[in-house]
């Protein structure tokens, strides 16, 4: 569940995105300060929008933001309040983290893409689906995991390449915007002592 909030351009609009709608045609109903947006072949939920949020609980920050359980339980009160039975279940752990390269092998159905086993927290791993030339095996970078929402605003899920499956993006220094980034394809290089499952800290995690 992504949170996203951007006065500036948006207005005081928390928009909470739920799932991928991998292109649907999307309809939406509004019940006072809550709009559900959803699938209209299937009525399956993939946002929210709650209106004059900033009424309700005090936002931190734009893009993509977190908020803490007991602000959930508000927002859910006003969906409650406004009709709507489905609720928003908080997930405050970090999407950018550090990952490491277990294992790489070739893609069986194309000739850039490399299928990599990653090491994103102390027992867990996740496949990722990658074309990056510097990926090797031992090599710990910045991951991506799916519900994490990019600096340009593009959204991490879940998904497939050429019928393998990924779940989640190892990053270039350009994709996190980060200052003087390297104008050539490759992900983040991180050095050895950086610690795998660590949430993205660009003072720690990048020297330009």
């Amino acid at each position: 569940m992504i949170f996203t909030y951007n006065k500036e351009h948006v207005g005081d609009v928390l928009m909470v995105i739920v799932k991928d709608s991998k292109g649907g045609k999307l309809a939406a109903e509004r019940r006072g300060q809550a709009a559900r947006v959803f699938l209209s072949e299937t009525g399956e939920t993939v946002a929210w929008n709650i209106f004059a949020v900033s009424e309700l609980i005090t936002v931190k920050g734009s893009g993509q933001v977190t908020l803490t359980d007991e602000e959930v339980a508000v927002l859910n009160t006003v969906l409650t309040n406004e009709g709507f039975t489905e609720s928003l279940i908080n997930d405050a752990a970090p999407k950018l983290v550090v990952g490491q390269i277990t294992a790489l092998t070739p893609h069986p159905n194309s000739d850039h893409l490399n299928i990599c086993q990653v090491k994103v927290g102390t027992d867990t791993s996740i496949q990722i689906v990658a074309g990056a030339p510097n990926a090797a095996v031992g090599l710990k970078t910045i991951v991506a995991l799916s519900g994490a929402m990019l600096p340009n605003g593009e959204l991490i899920f879940s998904g497939s390449l050429r019928g393998e499956k990924s779940f989640g993006m190892m990053c270039s220094p350009r994709e996190l915007s980060l200052p003087n980034a390297p104008q050539k394809r490759g992900i983040i290089e991180l050095s050895d002592v950086a610690v795998v499952g660590d949430a993205f800290d660009r003072a720690k995690h990048w020297q330009a």
